[in-house]
């Protein structure tokens, strides 16, 4: 039981009048009136806090199944008051280390009916967390106490990687196969066959089917050419070699390297089931720490989902040379291969330039890399203060060093994107959509 403010504000009243009270009828009578004034109060307050426990309200609370890293998932709290309107203030224990959208949730719940309280959680790390119980403060009906206690709603719940982005993901690429958004699908680009339709001004005259078009004239009269659709070819092989190491292990805005490798690895996964890639990931430091075949299928997905989501980081030296080694005698025949990892300098790519040299001319190599936003901030923001001047001029450094360590991937034949970790996943997709539309692989 806590007191309320109407009790303060009582207990005040009463100490503000009793000045007056010891003139007219002097201090002794004033004090003990006083004192029976308070005992009266806080008595009122005690039955106040007892009656309400017997229209306590009901709380259940309803989580999404899976919890996103780094997205806001909301919590629905179902509030049910059956007896008396109800006045509630509520504090849901979610894990710590959570960012919530709101601490504490206020509302008054009408008499026989039930409410939704929503907030929003962002987790910050994958795993298996613990979520406490609920804590109720509900006021009493002369509004002098506040009815405290817990509803007991403890139970695990598991953060799993961006699976908000790969549901959206997902019908973007689901809108763009049906045509609706046809940003890939364009005539003249790809290899495989797709449908025919009317020519329209514009189309390239190669792509008319001539012998299509003289079978429809027969046998309609219709005079219009007839021309090939073709689309990406499918069935190719997409590996992505995610790097743990200790570069990985590094925070960028709030969230490490690794995991925003493993979202951008998740939802490039996707991206090659959906074009009908077969899709093997591995991760590796030291060693080749996890291996899944390529396979296709929307299924395969999942599989890729359970797997991955308990890895974590660790400070390792990364072997890059041996991870491609390792890939070179699990799959003999060419894919498009994508490591992620990071880069400090010309020195440290040394071994990475090594190892991607080894996939060339027999697969397509794709280093991809995850940049610090603040780098470039700090990079490009001018200062007179001398201290950043010096840090401008290692940020400076540190990009010049990054531009020319991608130079020579480029002329050892090796793709290379560059992208801020928290603009990954969107242009390492983009820029897969485009090698299959151009048919590169």
């Amino acid at each position: 039981m806590v007191p309320a403010q109407r009790v303060y504000l009582l207990l005040i009243l009463g100490i503000a009048i009793a000045p007056i009270l010891a003139i007219f009828f002097g201090i002794p009578f004033t004090i003990a009136l006083t004192v029976l004034f308070d005992i009266a109060i806080l008595g009122l307050m005690v039955v106040d806090g007892v009656r309400s426990r017997r229209y306590r309200v009901q709380i259940t609370r309803e989580l999404p199944p899976r919890l996103s890293i780094w997205r806001d998932n909301p919590v629905v709290l179902k509030v049910t008051s059956e007896k008396v309107a109800a006045t509630i203030q509520i504090r849901d224990y979610y894990p710590t280390g959570f960012d919530a959208s709101v601490v504490t949730l206020n509302a008054n719940v009408a008499m026989n009916t039930t409410q939704e309280l929503t907030y929003t959680v962002k987790p910050t790390q994958r795993g298996e967390f613990p979520w406490g119980n609920i804590q109720v403060r509900q006021l009493g009906k002369w509004r002098l106490a506040w009815d405290d206690w817990q509803i007991s709603q403890s139970l695990p719940v598991k953060v799993y990687p961006d699976l908000v982005g790969l549901r959206s993901l997902s019908i973007r690429l689901t809108l763009q196969s049906s045509g609706s958004i046809r940003q890939f699908r364009q005539i003249g680009i790809g290899t495989e066959f797709a449908e025919l339709r009317n020519y329209r001004a514009g189309d390239d005259l190669r792509l008319i089917d001539w012998k299509a078009t003289a079978r429809r004239v027969g046998a309609s009269g219709n005079t219009s050419p007839l021309v090939r659709v073709l689309e990406p070819e499918q069935e190719q092989t997409l590996l992505i070699l995610l790097d743990r190491g200790r570069l990985m292990t590094q925070k960028v805005q709030g969230l490490q390297r690794f995991d925003w490798g493993l979202n951008a690895t998740l939802s490039l996964a996707l991206a090659g089931l959906h074009r009908g890639d077969r899709v093997g990931v591995g991760i590796f430091d030291r060693q080749m720490h996890t291996w899944i075949p390529p396979e296709r299928g929307q299924h395969h997905l999942s599989q890729l989902i359970d797997r991955l989501t308990p890895i974590q980081p660790v400070l390792l030296e990364s072997d890059y040379v041996g991870a491609v080694t390792n890939i070179v005698q699990r799959q003999t025949r060419r894919a498009l291969v994508v490591l992620i990892t990071d880069l400090v300098d010309v020195t440290a790519s040394t071994e990475l330039l090594a190892a991607l040299s080894r996939l060339v001319p027999r697969y397509l190599p794709f280093c991809v890399t995850l940049r610090d936003p603040q780098v470039d901030t700090l990079a490009h923001t001018f200062t007179a203060d001398i201290t950043k001047a010096y840090t401008r001029a290692v940020a400076l450094d540190l990009l010049a060093q990054r531009q020319i360590a991608f130079a020579q991937l480029k002329q050892k034949g090796s793709l290379v994107l560059d992208a801020p970790a928290n603009q990954i996943t969107d242009q390492l997709v983009e820029r897969y959509l485009q090698l299959k539309a151009r048919n590169q692989l």
